[in-house]
């Protein structure tokens, strides 16, 4: 079981900011090619001896959790449905203390024969990624025509008990825009929770354009024509700006990444499915632990390792400065 006690390497940077949320990239592999994430024919994949294997996987976790002070976990990809064995990682993350809380992110396509079991094995919350409720649309922007399975993924998530179901909602000028207020109104009707993210330099492409990134602002601007919003002020750490909608109880979400960004209460840190330690989501820099472990580096020396990496993350991303550059990996290798 996770010691109450304190942390013996807390994942402190030089800012102050301690990072107790770990984000887990489970593979690189998607089976959606979204437009503002990579190119139709998709991209080359990570060898699979480069991934680490489950019990590789689940020892970092441990070590995340009982050494360095980690509480939350959240499990991404690419797409981690993917991941052969899913269940067993999350009933593995739970084993380490059952008050880690463990949350996925994905995007919905195999969720209806999934859910079921990742709830038993101790999922606690999901987010899944749906742009539009636009069949037609959602070919556009995905490549593919898959929006029914994901609409019965939601469904099941929700049978399931997993409580939140949250909605990842990207708004692109030319697909979704006008669809913002209708996506709301669905969250609300089906007691989901809805949030929009503004796009961020992450493509595979580089093609990302600040000038036609939908902002925070717009969609507010968008929002209030529609609806009554009231920001709350219990947002803490998290990366959502949240506003209760029409005197409640429903509440959306709205994640500034790039014009309003978080990054002064940041408390998070990333894993890939490679084994790299990543403090920021556009840091340029890794720290490899796979190395490390199969090397035959001691717990102890990993969280130091780990901790030493965390303690050299940037005051912010650094998008609006001139020398800003996208990190080398795309969103589907990094992990939202």
């Amino acid at each position: 079981m996770m010691s109450t006690t304190a942390a013996p390497y807390p994942l402190v940077d030089r800012h102050g900011r301690v990072a107790t949320d770990l984000r887990v990239s489970l593979t690189d592999r998607c089976n959606l090619r979204c437009q503002y994430c990579m190119p139709a024919e998709g991209l080359e994949w990570m060898p699979n001896d480069e991934v680490l294997s489950d019990t590789e996987l689940i020892h970092l976790l441990r070590i995340a959790a009982e050494q360095l002070g980690v509480t939350s976990m959240r499990f991404t990809g690419g797409e981690p449905l993917l991941r052969k064995g899913l269940p067993g990682i999350v009933a593995g993350t739970k084993a380490i203390s059952s008050k880690i809380e463990i949350s996925l992110t994905t995007n919905g396509l195999g969720l209806r024969h999934t859910a079921k079991a990742l709830a038993e094995a101790g999922l606690d919350r999901i987010n899944v990624s749906l742009d539009t409720l636009d069949a037609a649309t959602y070919a556009a922007i995905t490549r593919r025509d898959r929006l029914h399975d994901v609409l019965a993924g939601i469904d099941a998530a929700k049978a399931a008990g997993l409580d939140p179901v949250k909605i990842n909602a990207v708004l692109l000028r030319q697909h979704n825009l006008s669809e913002a207020p209708e996506l709301v109104r669905w969250a609300m009707e089906n007691d989901l929770q809805m949030r929009f993210i503004e796009q961020m330099p992450l493509d595979a492409q580089h093609r990302w354009d600040r000038s036609a990134m939908i902002t925070a602002d717009e969609t507010l601007e968008l929002l209030s024509q529609h609806f009554e919003l009231t920001p709350r002020d219990d947002r803490g750490s998290a990366p959502a700006e949240q506003f209760t909608i029409d005197g409640g109880p429903h509440i959306v979400g709205i994640i500034g990444s790039v014009t309003r960004p978080f990054c002064s209460d940041c408390n998070r840190v990333r894993l890939t499915a490679d084994g790299q330690i990543r403090n920021c989501l556009f840091a340029r820099e890794e720290s490899d632990l796979r190395a490390a472990l199969r090397g035959g580096a001691t717990d102890e020396e990993i969280a130091q390792r780990w901790a030493s990496a965390m303690f050299t993350k940037l005051p912010g991303h650094g998008i609006d400065d001139p020398g800003f550059l996208q990190p080398t990996r795309p969103m589907s290798a990094i992990g939202g």
